[in-house]
């Protein structure tokens, strides 16, 4: 697998200083990434955090391609990075995941020597400063100790044998290919979407937990409500993969995890606001499973992703022939 040319595709909008530590991480890998593949939303704010950097001359096997925040879609984009690429192992990542050491890259693709694992995402970690609600929330769902997800698990582990994250996952290219790469078209989600088919395909999804970044989001509690109703609209879109896969139990399963972790901590004053998270989250998700039933000015008010409705409202998307900076800037009306 070492041999394997590896490449990383990036979506990126409005990136900050993560990126670039992101970026010098990278390059400092022991298995170094043979391209790193950037598609970014919006040129202007890409410029804006390498002006005055040589930041290109610095990193030569960074290649750049802009689009308008019209033409981004989480599936569709990194399709298009993917295209851009030839590598046997396609790494796809977030702009805000920083790599925790040097043997990222090693750790993540070290599960792809059996031929059933197809995919393999990374651990999470919070970063110090977080608050200890996101850094339960870190440790809850990413975990020390490496698991293989498999279609067999279904009954036992529920959705979470679906899940995977695109913060930072590795998939085999020629798996990627036979599946189609990632649904064109979808609010969130295309990572578990993609997933699903792995495991249908009979291969498995492996959570490598040596492989770590640093990633977190301080989200307020109306954030939490809107990223759980996109995240619940992917859901009701695909029921034939979520359908009889309830997300309420594992809630619940968080809940009281929580609680003990609080405990042990002795800071048992912060399961309130956590318990406060969880209801508009819940909230969120909620109504986010009802959404045909919602008007557009609720909707476009509860969704983290208000240009994904305009396109779904008026039934269109930009074609693939004309992808790659033709689509109208953000501040830009229809």
């Amino acid at each position: 697998m070492e041999e394997m040319l590896i490449d990383v595709v990036i979506p990126t909008y409005k990136p900050g200083q993560k990126f670039l530590d992101m970026i010098e991480m990278l390059q400092k890998q022991s298995i170094k990434p043979n391209k790193i593949i950037i598609m970014n939303t919006e040129e202007k704010y890409f410029n804006k955090i390498v002006y005055g950097s040589n930041f290109l001359k610095k990193n030569p096997n960074v290649e750049v391609f802009h689009i308008s925040k019209r033409e981004f879609n989480h599936g569709k984009t990194r399709n298009e990075g993917a295209r851009r690429s030839k590598a046997g192992i396609l790494v796809f990542m977030t702009d805000d995941a920083v790599p925790a050491d040097e043997h990222l890259i090693k750790e993540l693709i070290k599960p792809m020597v059996e031929t059933r694992i197809a995919v393999t995402y990374a651990r999470q970690i919070a970063e110090k400063d977080s608050s200890e609600i996101e850094k339960f929330t870190r440790n809850y769902n990413y975990p020390q100790g490496d698991r293989e997800q498999k279609k067999e698990d279904l009954r036992e582990t529920g959705i979470k044998t679906y899940f995977c994250s695109n913060v930072c996952a590795a998939y085999k290219r020629y798996v990627f290919d036979d599946l189609g790469g990632f649904i064109k078209y979808t609010i969130f989600n295309e990572d578990m979407i993609f997933a699903s088919k792995v495991l249908e395909g009979g291969k498995s999804v492996y959570y490598a937990s040596s492989a770590k970044v640093y990633h977190t989001h301080e989200y307020s509690y109306l954030q939490h409500l809107r990223r759980n109703f996109d995240l619940a609209v992917s859901q009701a879109d695909h029921p034939e993969i979520f359908s009889n896969l309830s997300s309420e139990k594992e809630g619940s399963k968080y809940a009281k995890a929580a609680k003990e972790y609080f405990k042990q901590k002795k800071k048992s004053f912060l399961y309130l606001p956590f318990i406060v998270q969880c209801a508009f989250r819940y909230l969120g998700y909620r109504l986010g499973l009802q959404y045909e039933k919602l008007p557009r000015w609720l909707i476009l008010r509860l969704t983290m992703n208000k240009d994904y409705w305009i396109r779904y409202w008026d039934k269109t998307d930009i074609p693939d022939n004309v992808y790659g900076g033709y689509g109208k800037g953000e501040n830009e009306t229809k």
